[in-house]
């Protein structure tokens, strides 16, 4: 079965101004667009048809297949990446999520600035990443494609995408302002929380 580019879970406007229409026509509908179509477009000679999105970035993983695994691990991250915005202007963590948040970090704030500062020091393209790592809260970043999905132990629960796509249309090179718009304004924290079952890496896979 053919991977599919998943619907976004909000109106292409309706995180505007902190992420534009344009922004995701390009993003989602051209970028994640090309991950989905180059990776079914590998499948076949790969002898992986039928096989989970996640079975496919692990399998590629372990082979040593570059292409399969940038294009596909890319399609896994993008669809989680989406999931973890929302129109939810001032919406904040709250119960077990700001408990976890506050014994880890200090504090909500303590985390974010965490999480910026993690994801504008970044090099180059990648990920920056909220996991959970056995029962305490991580902030971290991976390279490029590199994904959750293989590492085990790594319980995504939010990330921020830092390929220079992300932002070019709304905020060109500045990196730092267009971090710090997404977290304090257009967080998915219930989805957030909702990771804290374990159960991330299922929520942005196919097959």
């Amino acid at each position: 079965m053919a991977f599919v580019l998943p619907d976004l879970p909000f109106a292409k406007d309706a995180l505007q101004p902190h992420m534009s229409s344009e922004t995701l026509d390009y993003h989602h509908g051209k970028h994640h667009k090309a991950y989905v179509d180059k990776t079914n477009g590998m499948l076949g000679e790969k002898g992986l048809e039928g096989a989970s999105l996640s079975e496919v970035i692990r399998a590629a993983r372990d082979k040593g297949d570059k292409g399969l695994f940038n294009n596909s691990a890319q399609i896994w991250n993008h669809s989680f990446f989406w999931q973890c915005l929302a129109p939810a202007e001032n919406q904040k963590p709250s119960g077990k999520l700001a408990d976890m948040i506050t014994e880890s970090f200090g504090g909500v704030d303590q985390m974010l600035t965490k999480l910026k500062e993690e994801s504008v020091g970044h090099f180059a393209s990648g990920w920056g990443w909220l996991v959970l790592d056995g029962d305490q809260l991580k902030v971290t970043s991976l390279h490029d494609a590199d994904t959750p999905v293989v590492y085990d132990g790594m319980k995504p629960l939010l990330t921020l995408d830092v390929w220079e796509h992300a932002y070019y249309v709304d905020y060109r090179n500045a990196r730092p302002d267009y971090l710090e718009a997404v977290i304090k304004n257009i967080v998915n924290w219930e989805f957030v929380a909702q990771n804290l079952d374990g159960q991330g890496i299922s929520r942005a896979d196919q097959g």
